[in-house]
């Protein structure tokens, strides 16, 4: 059972447990559009029809459900296929008809999603993880009012104890510890090529060592350095359970 009263992100933060080297690794998402609720294992419990929960369960690369932060439904499904380059993501786009229109569909033939134009994708699914709804969801509403149609609220990204956590594409910078008061700030940010300091993560589809070796040098660090992933403290990673699970946590030497 978890403690109605533990909050993850505030423990994390409370012992000042580093966020850098924390991005998502994965080279290849899959991102679809799902409106509704979500259920802890959202790709099981979701509104999709049950042949396409099915096709995403079987699916060899990371799958995250979108919705728009005011609750509404699209006219048609958004997908996004969004690939690992040495730059960030190459993102590819299409709308489908209906949800079943993705089984089957080659990405390859999909349209290069336009240049300059930012998806910002901001953990919020409650249901496995308390801090993400209670902080993700103001930061998606703030977010949408800027770039509505950029502006979507995801499944899961990891690491939930740095809520508010957001995953930029195509950059692929994802930021955690953030706030609804300095999140368009930091987006703006992002987009002019920055890494916020304290809020940046590290650059998704990358290994931590690669992350924690770009915000280095980006701070002025030798590129020499050797970048070492050592074992971190056993910790409870999530107010959904109580499990504890051991950390990694880099040395710069």
């Amino acid at each position: 059972m978890s403690e109605p009263d533990f909050r993850c992100s505030f423990a994390s933060a409370g012992d000042d447990e580093p966020i850098v080297g924390t991005a998502p690794t994965d080279t290849e998402l899959l991102l679809v559009e799902a409106p509704g609720p979500w259920g802890k294992d959202a790709l099981a419990d979701n509104r999709l029809p049950e042949v396409v929960r099915e096709h995403l369960a079987a699916l060899d690369l990371k799958v995250f459900l979108l919705r728009r932060p005011d609750g509404s439904a699209s006219t048609g499904t958004h997908v996004f296929r969004a690939t690992a380059t040495p730059e960030g993501y190459d993102v590819r786009a299409t709308v489908l008809d209906r949800p079943e229109d993705l089984i089957g569909l080659d990405p390859d033939t999909w349209a290069s999603y336009p240049a300059g134009e930012p998806l910002w994708l901001v953990c919020t699914n409650g249901k496995r993880d308390r801090c993400c709804a209670e902080i993700g969801r103001p930061i998606a509403g703030l977010l949408a009012s800027e770039w509505p149609e950029g502006t979507w609220e995801t499944t899961h990204l990891g690491g939930h104890r740095f809520s508010g956590t957001l995953l930029g594409l195509p950059s692929g910078v994802t930021l955690g510890r953030l706030g609804a008061d300095e999140a368009l700030d930091a987006c703006r940010a992002v987009l002019r090529g920055e890494l916020p300091e304290r809020l940046t993560r590290g650059r998704a589809g990358r290994a931590g060592v690669d992350q924690v070796r770009e915000l280095h040098v980006r701070a002025g660090g030798s590129p020499d350095a050797q970048i070492v992933a050592v074992p971190g403290p056993v910790r409870r990673q999530s107010c959904g359970d109580t499990k504890v699970k051991g950390t990694t946590v880099y040395e710069v030497r």
